[in-house]
């Protein structure tokens, strides 16, 4: 190992190293030497030399610490050594595991820094484990330094592997006695992971098959609770996963693990039926027939002892996911001509112990053995075959035996089941189908429960058609014809039977997506039939039985629209109720009207999904809307009930919701046909689009004049506010002016605000650059123009939030001022309460338009940056404004709080808390709602912070649960309710007084008042109390 240090090499500065690390037992000369050793001052054989004197000292703990230092540098140094250093070091290495057991630790910790050499030479990798292996009794170590030998094994066995596995089943011997008796957590893990690999890379593991077994499987199940604060956070799951992998790895292990489980699921103990269980089922992955064959028997006791008898649904799940994999299991495995076909014997053994519960639907037993028998027919065709032939018949038998309509429907669901699972396999042939022999009983059980008088059994039978329906090709037309005549009679049942009417519409759209045939030959006729009844009944003044009755009819249309072939029938059909409504002026009121949009816009919701359906509903129905629209502004000379109605708020937001759902999901090609013709009508007139075009005069919104037309604004506001950004909106500048100039029109306060909102939707989303700059400058212009003295302040104002919430999604550099002028308007005598009620728009989502789905520019995390940005100024404006304009403030803070994410107010709260609690005292109902619903999860997130001021919230939630608000009452009980998951030290002095006090809601004349009261009341009664 000597060698001769080089001239020139300044020795003596490392023999004062060594000298001070040993010697001195300093920590620091291990680096230096290392650092010195990577730059080529020494060569590591140098650095031996150097030690020579303490690595032959006869006190064992000098010699330790000599080698510990020479460890510590090849574990810096392991990269730079050459391939004779590496063969004289090992060898050394080797003689020294013979040493004083106090040097092994060093030692190892040198051979796991020579284990990582890449310089290593073929064979030393088998020589260190060979000298591990018989020199080393692993488990008297240290857990640190065990952990250094697994990974020196870890290593080797990373970049060794053929060395290795010529060792042969000794390397396997060598390890098991490695790891016998192995208990700390962070060891085993990797222990585990060597055994998967041994396994898993195909080392040779010889008659040693039983002992690597017993060497894992004596953890398992695992029974570990990590100590609190443990700083490795290895808990309990991370062994149970990694010990599963590992017994479930090889078809080797399975005739000494599988009484195991079976042993174990007999337990008392639950974590251990849930573990066996899931192991079981992580073992059928790879184990075979042959494996299983013996043990099928008493793994089928086990499972059902433990679904008939469990009083845990996890322990029953995870029986049922196990007796799925076992089938699964035994369907796939590869059968000899004459080997015994252990599947269909299972199956037989399954069916013998379960079929005779579905007899007797009253019975317990009655749903564990349907479910039993749903798991193992789930797990394959040939299972599911098997099964379904077995237990149809008997069910089908059984529907008719029992008259009861409780006992059919339990029966009709075990079917239901059945009928589910065939949709998991594919039949080549028809005849192969386990169902096709059922079809007529099936159809006649399901429609005999549709016509039942138990709206129970209906819905279930409603879940039943809808599974046959799905099976392809499995009814025929008749039994369609059938079907949609059952959901049509049921989509109109009264209101006691709603749920039957709910589900029976779903039912319709499932099945019109597989059938559209048979729904626009049997079921849409229908509709338009009974939409043309209802209106001749408007017509003649005996409209109202019949009113309820068309607005079911517009669902039924909207809920069967799922395919394009429907669409193409169902759109018209809406569209024509809608004109011959114009036309034969039988509207009543704004709520008819509405009713079509909202079943236009569940039509637009299901085109969206299909780009033709999208493109002919856009160009189907869009124009129609407009024309309906524009018709009913030109009739101001001739006023009609329509006319009224069409531009009522109500109605216009009901359109702009149709015209925004049919608009986003376009095409940009697509879109700018649609977007030239719409900004060419409300800025140039031109109706050449529309259908019935023919109107009295011309359509003018931006002119002077009519105010009806103006209404408009919201429907293009509505389309061009929808439009992918890269669609380019021609005319562009001349409409952003025309918005602007309408936004501050004081004569009508809809159109104004609906201008605001257009200009702000297409400013967010108008590129950077000079034009935007521009448009914004013209905006700031406006604002402050109509916020002098005059009647436009208020439209002024409307502008000035719609701006600011556009640039502040994007966060555009001008959103600051804007922001800035705001809070200014906090101040303002008249435009105040409402300036804090413009951060509640600021910081929530809109429905209409700057929406995500609408494709706005809306920055990630843009509430966060706001409140960083603008909350300290708040706070700054609170505490300097007068006390008349406090109120504002603390309005505008508590909205902009109530919606920050928690974990952004956290780190805050102790800062804005004494706020919060001021916010309570205010009067206004609002500010008082908001801050107490922001209160409230503050609460739960950060008890520690609250309890300091748990007088205060206990005085002020008390007071506001006696508030004129019913929502104000109800949020400060939830809030009494959350303070009880504070310390109970704390709270313990306030229980005599909070109880009698919550004693008074009690007798709330509001029955939420009242649930919310007791509850409260509930958890401060148990406060304290063992167990709470």
């Amino acid at each position: 190992m000597a060698a001769t240090l080089e001239a020139g090499v300044p020795a003596g500065a490392l023999w004062g190293l060594v000298q001070d690390f040993v010697v001195g037992q300093q920590e620091g000369p291990a680096d230096q030497v290392a650092a010195d050793v990577k730059s080529g001052s020494y060569t590591v054989l140098q650095v031996v030399e150097a030690l020579g004197s303490s690595l032959e000292n006869p006190e064992p703990r000098t010699r330790a610490r000599g080698i510990q230092l020479l460890s510590q540098v090849l574990l810096q140094c392991h990269s730079v050594l050459l391939e004779k250093e590496v063969v004289h070091l090992i060898l050394f290495y080797e003689n020294r595991l013979k040493d004083h057991h106090l040097v092994t630790p060093s030692v190892l910790q040198g051979l796991r820094a020579l284990s990582q050499c890449v310089a290593l030479p073929p064979g030393l990798a088998v020589s260190v484990l060979k000298a591990i292996f018989q020199e080393v009794h692993v488990q008297s170590l240290l857990q640190v330094d065990r952990h250094t030998v697994y990974s020196i094994i870890t290593n080797f066995m990373q970049t060794r592997e053929e060395e290795l596995k010529g060792l042969g089943a000794d390397f396997t011997f060598g390890f098991i006695q490695v790891m016998d008796g192995e208990k700390d957590p962070r060891n085993l893990l990797v222990a585990f992971r060597i055994v998967h690999d041994l396994i898993s890379r195909e080392y040779s593991l010889g008659p040693f098959v039983e002992e690597l077994f017993e060497v894992t499987s004596c953890y398992f199940p695992i029974d570990f609770t990590p100590p609190p604060n443990d700083p490795h956070g290895i808990q309990r799951e991370d062994l149970i996963l990694s010990l599963r992998v590992v017994l479930a790895s090889t078809p080797q292990f399975a005739e000494f693990l599988l009484p195991l489980l079976i042993e174990k699921v007999d337990s008392e103990i639950l974590s251990a039926k849930l573990d066996s269980l899931q192991t079981l089922n992580a073992c059928c992955a790879v184990y075979g027939q042959k494996e299983l064959k013996d043990f099928l028997p008493g793994l089928w006791a086990s499972i059902r002892r433990e679904v008939f008898q469990t009083a845990s649904e996890q322990v029953e799940a995870e029986g049922l996911a196990a007796l799925h994999s076992l089938t699964a299991c035994l369907s796939r495995s590869v059968l000899r001509a004459d080997a015994e076909d252990l599947l269909d014997s299972f199956l037989s053994n399954i069916l013998q112990d379960c079929r005779h519960h579905l007899c007797e639907p009253d019975m317990k037993l009655v749903w564990p053995s349907a479910k039993l028998l749903q798991a193992a027919a789930g797990a394959s065709a040939r299972a599911c075959g098997h099964i379904t032939g077995d237990v149809l018949p008997l069910l089908l038998e059984q529907f008719h035996k029992h008259s009861q309509s409780n006992q059919r429907r339990t029966i009709l669901e075990m079917t239901l089941g059945f009928l589910k699972l065939q949709q998991k396999w594919h039949y080549e042939d028809k005849d192969e189908r386990p169902l096709s022999g059922f079809k007529d009983q099936l159809c006649s059980l399901v429609f005999l429960a549709l016509t039942d008088s138990s709206a129970q059994l209906q819905l279930v039978g409603i879940r039943a058609l809808t599974a046959l329906g799905a099976q392809p090709d499995f009814l025929a037309s008749d039994d369609l014809e059938q079907a949609v005549g059952h959901l049509y009679r049921l989509s109109f049942l009264e209101e006691d039977s709603q749920s039957c009417g709910v589900a029976a519409l779903e039912a319709s759209g499932v099945l019109a997506t597989l059938h559209p045939a048979a729904f626009s030959n049997h079921l849409v006729p229908k509709l338009a039939e009974e939409l043309h009844r209802g209106l001749s009944a408007l017509a003649g003044g005996d409209g109202s039985p019949q009113r309820p009755q068309n607005l079911r009819c517009l669902q039924v249309l909207s809920a069967v629209s799922t395919h394009p072939s429907i669409v193409k029938e169902t759109l018209p059909l809406l569209l024509e109720h809608l004109w011959r409504m114009n036309k034969g002026n039988v509207v009543s009121g704004s709520s008819d009207i509405i009713a079509v949009c909202q079943s236009l816009q569940r039509v637009a919701e299901k085109c969206q999904q299909d780009p033709e359906s999208c493109w002919f509903f856009h160009q189907t129905a869009i124009p129609c809307l407009f024309a309906l629209a524009v018709q009913a502004s030109m009739s101001e000379k001739e006023p009609s009930i329509l006319g009224e109605v069409l531009l009522e708020d109500e109605v216009l937001a009901a359109m702009v919701s149709v015209i925004g759902t049919a608009t986003t999901h376009l095409s940009p090609e697509l879109a700018a046909q649609s977007v030239a013709r719409i900004v060419s009508l409300f800025l140039d007139g031109n109706t050449s689009f529309l259908p019935e075009n023919s109107f009295p005069s011309r359509f003018q919104p931006f002119q002077e004049g009519s105010s009806s037309q103006r209404r408009l604004v919201a429907l293009l506001m509505a389309f061009v506010c929808s439009l992918p950004q890269n669609v380019e909106i021609p005319q562009l500048d001349k409409l952003m002016r025309e918005l602007l100039e309408l936004s501050c029109c004081h004569r009508c306060p809809f159109s104004a605000t609906a201008a605001a909102k257009c200009f702000a939707g297409l400013l967010n989303k108008h590129p950077a650059g000079q034009q935007l700059d521009e448009f914004v400058q013209l905006a700031v212009d406006a604002v402050e123009a109509g916020l002098g003295s005059g009647p436009t302040r208020h439209q002024a104002f409307t502008l000035l939030l719609w701006v600011t919430k556009a640039l502040v999604l994007r966060y555009h550099p001008r959103n600051s001022s804007l922001t800035a002028r705001l809070m200014g308007l906090l101040s303002d005598p008249e435009l105040g309460p409402a300036a804090a009620d413009g951060f509640s728009l600021l910081m929530s989502d809109c429905t209409d338009v700057l929406t995500r789905a609408a494709h706005a520019e809306v920055r990630i995390m843009f509430r966060q940056r706001f409140f960083t940005d603008n909350v300290p100024a708040l706070v700054q404006g609170f505490h300097a404004a007068p006390q008349h304009v406090k109120p504002n403030y603390l309005k505008g803070l508590s909205h902009v709080l109530h919606r920050l994410p928690k974990p952004v107010l956290l780190p805050e709260l102790p800062t804005l808390l004494s706020l919060l609690l001021e916010a309570l005292s205010c009067s206004d109902s609002v500010v008082q709602l908001s801050t107490l619903s922001c209160l409230q999860p503050l609460l739960l997130d950060a008890p520690q912070v609250m309890s300091l001021h748990v007088d205060t919230l206990v005085t002020k939630f008390l007071n506001l649960s006696s508030s004129s608000s019913m929502g104000v009452r109800i949020a400060a009980l939830q809030c009494m309710h959350a303070l009880t998951r504070l310390p109970a030290p704390v709270l313990l002095p306030y229980k005599p007084h909070v109880i009698r006090a919550l004693a008074k809601p009690l007798d709330d004349k509001k029955r939420l008042v009242r649930k919310e009261a007791v509850s409260a009341r509930g958890e401060w009664f148990l406060l304290g109390s063992p167990g709470s």
